[in-house]
């Protein structure tokens, strides 16, 4: 039979193709409120064409969905829910008499003073009705409950459950188990201070909504009754005519009839850098929400101006609404290293108690018959022998450490967990926007950075991208003085203070002027309050949405006349309005070859993603307008036509410095960087292509370059993809794998619902999301990533709630030194796992002998000296010069990996029950789950599943488990054993001595009868105790020693363990005299022999025997680092061409003084 066979022509790529008609309205974009190019009418991801061809057979479609399925699992009550909360706010659509209506409002458009407004009984029952304008805050659990669950997990249940026996012996057996009186004790205890630590760490999550609900303005001002009143915000009610005013938060969602000049910032909603203006559209505006122009949003600041507008949505219906709701539907990713330190724990704890009941119950019946205690007790010992007590306090002592020191570097750690996923992290998804005022990746200092006059480019800030034939700039070119000119005296900037130098000033004003005032005041032959008193201005007509140009008249003489116009703003506009052009100094009539020559010149500009003004002026004749001249813009009573066009100026907001390099060095420690944007596509490229984000080509720019139709270029032959926002909600599960197979990623024209979806898509794949963000628009992603940078300083507070990190300086090269120290952490933690007490514990059954190790014993190993030394490692420093940050991450997302997970994905969903009518999932029930997971180690697909080869590295993997238990734990355990039957042997106790005592159960006591040894000699009681006590010791000892040199040993991985780099950590030798201490103080000291069994009688030349075998661990880890040399080196992430790691830009002061030479 043949399969289903599906047609799909692949084209994942999605940049927006621009629109014939809206070519030219791409360009009105320059100056100066507007964003750097205009949204051009978008073509979404075709369906058919001739992009790169593929049969997709349906087996092949239902596997690229399968990685995503549990995405899409909702009830039907969830879809209800879901649909209802976050229906799509249209009322913008509607022209004023269908709003007039659907809100039940009577509101006047031209004197909006004098609107009716809401009835005091009717905002009453509408407000019962809807309900307060608040944020529903979430549930929450309470804090016994929090503790409780963090309690009860299984690694604390068995410490309980032990520390419970224990005293359940101790009362039937006090006498004989008196030496364990303390040993329930501390199991209970480390319990309890484990649930602690991580009860602690989850209570950060419940300050998020507490966030949202301090953006609602306490207060507003409404009409109710016909009377402007100050109202509390929770009381305001859809179809509420309110008026806002520059310096208010907006109240609720609310669509404008009336406005002046009103401007108002959206940049922590929808990630916009500028402030927009909004105005009414009487016969509504069409589009989506966000670009609605009479639409503003719950919690957005007005920044200039004033409106009247109708209230449409409330509380949680609200945009921020929407987007709390989001917020708090996603728990947020546990992290991947509680994840394995919890399976590592179940795996260890399951050996343990299989262990513990297999040799007690071989103890009980064989050996030790009927001695219940003593087994029991070595059945204990065996559990704690085989437990990682001080694994949760390693954990989390290192991870503070760690955090401290990030602290220092301005990342400041809110969960502590985030220190390891940091370094793990793959991809980043950089979710600000590159030209974002924040200044997260740019400097939030608009620049001029090249000028184009007379046919000829001039570069005014280094720039290294800059073609060959652009020129420096010189105030002495033909053009430049007049641009200077422009710049300085057509302004409306103030400045914060005038009683310091230029440079050290804050000026006031728009971000484009600023730039220009920070260039003019620059090149400017004298001080610049001077120069414009010295040509004060006569007349302006300000910049307006409308004609996109602003205007003045300067007293500037010159030899027709006294004034000088001069005119700036959208190119296009200026451009109509001249008839003659400046070149070399002399004045040419505007021709088509100039205009070629401009086109040329903009899209230059343009396509660098630059915000580009043009400036014009006019040398006004003093007989038709003498200095007296009454000029007026309401009569239009000043020349507008005939002017001389000077040149076009381009500005952008630089990146900050180290931001390239910062994500070249994590493209080079293998992690996909990926941009999620709300801005223009374009700019969004522009922008990546400057900072080593985007390298290759696309294929609009492979087209562009060989001279094809994009329809034409196959999909893999680009390595780069600009998806637009408008096609996520349609993409199919096979087009996702095609975006994330791509190398460089940018997303643009994204939403938070977009945000959150891309992150949940890369999660199913099995990568480790990071996203960084700063507005309220990301706080939904960042919650939800596997980790989440917020910023400090620009940063809202709920996008800092919602994150797992902060970055206090809002430098987003602090990032690099992040992922350097959680990769480094990893390896420290690593190091920390060693357990070679296990082993001699067995001999105790098997051979049987006398127990080398008491439990109490190895508990103050593990929570001791192995802690102590554990601890030292959070100071190690990489292997080599380059650290780790040349290797792949550890969880590399891999073709394997990611069909691996599909096919799960596959034969997950396809065991689900589906409704037979509608075809959604039916969720089994508690017990049918239950059932399926004690049913499923039975299983084949169990084992193959989990005996699967994988590229990752686990924190406790198979090669860790070889060098602890096989390799080096051997080497150790022998070395115990050694020095535990010498010192044994060297008390007159042979090997069959000690086995022929040990079965008979009455020996090693004070109390003991006398022991015949091998060689007819009486050893009487307390001898047999002192012998004991010493052979014990030294096992505790010879540990202590052996792991003081696997301390240097374990860091051989990819060198030696000798040398600088190994040994330069003082912290190792410190962690090694506390331990010795510890060590000596327990053994040594008679008082606490009663509770550890130690002797004073130990001779110290028995250490000479763990340190001889020390040496032979340093040898096998140097043999090891040969054997394995290769294995790592695949690990080495390849060099990648086109990077640049030089500084992105000089500073401002090098290139003003380079300019003025």
């Amino acid at each position: 039979m043949e399969p289903h066979v599906v047609e799909e022509k692949i084209s994942p790529h999605a940049a927006a193709t621009p629109h014939d008609e809206e070519a030219i309205a791409g360009r009105t974009v320059a100056f100066p409120d507007t964003v750097h190019v205009h949204d051009e009418k978008h073509k979404p991801i075709s369906k058919g064409g001739v992009e790169m061809k593929r049969t997709l057979t349906q087996e092949e479609r239902d596997l690229a969905d399968a990685g995503y399925g549990h995405l899409h699992q909702q009830t039907k009550a969830q879809k209800a829910e879901d649909e209802n909360a976050h229906k799509e706010i249209h009322e913008h659509k509607l022209p004023v008499e269908l709003l007039r209506q659907e809100m039940g409002v009577s509101f006047d458009v031209k004197d909006p003073a004098r609107s009716m407004g809401l009835s005091l009984e009717e905002a009453k029952a509408r407000l019962g009705r809807d309900g307060p304008n608040v944020l529903t805050p979430p549930k929450k659990k309470s804090g016994l409950r929090k503790f409780l669950e963090r309690l009860f997990t299984m690694f604390n249940i068995l410490l309980m459950v032990a520390g419970i026996l224990v005293y359940i012996l101790l009362g039937v057996q006090f006498k004989e188990n008196f030496q364990n009186t303390y040993l329930g004790a501390i199991l209970i205890a480390v319990a309890f201070v484990n649930a602690g630590i991580d009860y602690y760490q989850i209570q950060k999550s419940e300050a998020i909504l507490a966030s949202f609900l301090a953006m609602i303005p306490p207060s507003c001002r409404a009409v109710r009754d016909g009377k402007l009143q100050t109202i509390p915000a929770a009381e305001l009610v859809k179809g509420d005519i309110v008026l806002l005013r520059m310096g208010d938060k907006t109240p609720a969602d609310t669509v404008l009839f009336s406005a002046n000049d009103l401007k108002v910032d959206n940049s922590s909603l929808t990630g916009e850098s500028e402030p927009q203006e909004r105005k009414p559209q009487l016969k509504g505006a069409q589009g989506r929400e966000v670009e609605a122009e009479n639409l503003v949003f719950n919690s957005t600041l007005v920044v200039n101006g004033e409106g009247w507008g109708v209230v449409v949505r409330t509380g949680d219906h609200t945009f921020i609404g929407q987007i709390a709701k989001l917020t708090g539907e996603e728990t947020g990713s546990e992290s991947h290293l509680s994840i394995e330190i919890g399976r590592f724990v179940v795996m260890i704890s399951c050996i343990a108690i299989l262990f513990a009941l297999v040799f007690f119950t071989v103890g009980i019946t064989n050996i030790y018959k009927g001695k219940v205690g003593q087994t029991f007790t070595f059945a204990v010992s065996v559990l704690v022998a085989f437990v990682p007590e001080g694994l949760p306090s390693t954990v989390m002592l290192l991870l503070s450490i760690a955090a401290k020191r990030m602290a220092k570097q301005n990342v400041l750690v809110k969960d502590l967990q985030g220190v390891e996923t940091l370094g793990s992290v793959n991809p980043f998804l950089y979710s600000v926007l590159p030209t974002d005022k924040t200044g997260t990746l740019t400097r939030n200092q608009m620049t001029v950075t090249n000028i184009w006059s007379g046919g000829k480019m001039y570069s005014a800030f280094q720039s290294n991208n800059d073609d060959q034939s652009t020129l420096p700039f010189s105030l002495n070119a033909p053009g430049m003085k007049e641009v200077v000119d422009v710049a300085a005296l057509n302004s409306r900037i103030k400045f914060d203070r005038t009683d310091v130098p230029f440079d050290q000033r804050t000026i006031l004003g728009d971000a484009t002027e600023t730039g220009l005032i920070r260039f003019a005041g620059r090149q400017l032959p004298k001080d610049y309050e001077a120069y414009t008193a010295q040509y004060p201005k006569v007349f302006e007509v300000p910049f307006n949405s409308t004609n996109k140009w602003a205007l003045s008249i300067a007293h500037k003489p010159h030899d027709n006349g006294e004034l000088t116009l001069y005119i700036k703003g959208a190119p296009e506009r200026v451009l109509a309005k001249c008839a003659t052009y400046l070149k070399d100094g002399t004045i040419e009539p505007v021709t088509d070859a100039f205009k070629k020559e401009y086109d040329e010149a903009y899209d230059y500009m343009a396509s660098r993603g630059h915000r580009v003004i043009a400036c014009a002026q006019l040398l006004l004749g003093g007989d038709e307008y003498p200095l007296d001249y009454a000029f007026s813009k309401t009569d239009d009573k000043y020349p507008a036509k005939s002017y001389c066009f000077i040149g076009l100026v381009s500005l952008e907001d630089p990146p900050k410095h180290g931001v390239r390099e910062a994500i070249g060095t994590l493209r080079l420690a293998g992690i996909k960087v990926m941009m999620v944007t709300g801005d223009h596509p374009k700019t969004a490229e522009a922008i990546a292509r400057k900072i080593n984000l985007v390298l290759g080509d696309t294929r609009e720019t492979l087209a562009k370059k060989t001279n094809r139709a994009i329809e034409d270029v196959y999909d893999d032959e680009v390595s780069a993809v600009v998806v637009h926002g408008d096609d996520i909600d349609d993409l199919q599960g096979w087009q996702w794998d095609q975006i994330f197979s791509k190398d460089e990623i940018v997303f643009a024209r994204t939403s938070p619902k977009h945000k959150l979806e891309i992150v949940k898509r890369a999660q199913a794949l099995g990568h480790i999301v990071g996203v960084t963000g700063d507005g309220v628009n990301d706080s939904p992603a960042l919650k939800k990533a596997d980790l989440g940078i917020a910023m400090n300083v620009s940063g809202s507070d709920v996008s800092k709630e919602a994150a797992n990190m902060i970055l206090l300086d809002d430098n987003f090269a602090s990032v690099v030194k992040g992922v350097a120290e959680g990769r480094q952490i990893f390896v420290n933690l690593k190091r920390s796992i060693h357990s070679p007490e296990v082993i001699p514990q067995l001999l105790y059954v098997v051979v049987p002998v006398p127990l080398p190790l008491s439990a109490i014993l190895i508990l103050v190993t593990d929570l001791g000296f192995e802690l102590l030394i554990a601890l030292s490692f959070a100071w190690d420093v990489p292997e080599t010069a380059d650290g780790l940050m040349r290797l792949k991450p550890r969880k590399p997302v891999t073709e394997r990996s990611i069909h691996s997970r599909k096919r799960k994905g596959l034969r997950r969903l396809r065991t689900l029950a589906h409704d037979p009518e509608t075809g959604e999932v039916i969720q089994p029930s508690r017990i049918s789950r239950a059932f399926t997971t004690l049913r499923k180690p039975f299983t084949r697909v169990f084992w193959e599943d989990l005996l699967e080869p994988t590229d990752d590295e686990t924190l406790v993997d198979a090669k860790l488990l070889s060098y602890a238990y096989l390799e080096v734990g051997m080497i150790e355990t022998i070395g115990c054993l050694v020095g535990y039957f010498v010192v044994f042997y060297r008390n007159g106790f042979s090997p069959s001595d000690l086995q022929r005592a040990q079965k008979l159960g009455m020996y090693f006591k004070k109390d003991s009868p006398d022991f015949v040894n091998y060689a007819g000699r009486i050893l009487d009681g307390p001898h047999q105790a002192d012998a004991f006590a010493q052979a014990q010791s030294i096992v505790y000892l010879s540990i202590f020693i052996l792991q003081c040199f696997n301390v240097f040993a374990v860091k051989a991985r990819l060198s030696f363990p000798f040398g600088k780099r190994v040994i330069m950590n003082k912290w190792n030798f410190f962690g090694i005299l506390a331990g010795a201490c510890l060590g000596m103080f327990i053994v040594y000291t008679p008082p606490l022999h009663v509770v550890f069994n130690g002797s004073y009688h130990l001779s110290p030349l028995y250490w000479l025997i763990p340190m001889g075998f020390g040496v032979l661990i340093l040898a096998w880890a140097s043999l090891r680092v040969v054997i394995l040399r290769n294995s790592v080196e695949h690990l080495r992430v390849r060099d990648i061409k086109g990077l640049m790691m030089f500084p992105t830009m000089r500073t401002l002061s090098m290139r003003s003084r380079g300019s003025r030479q």
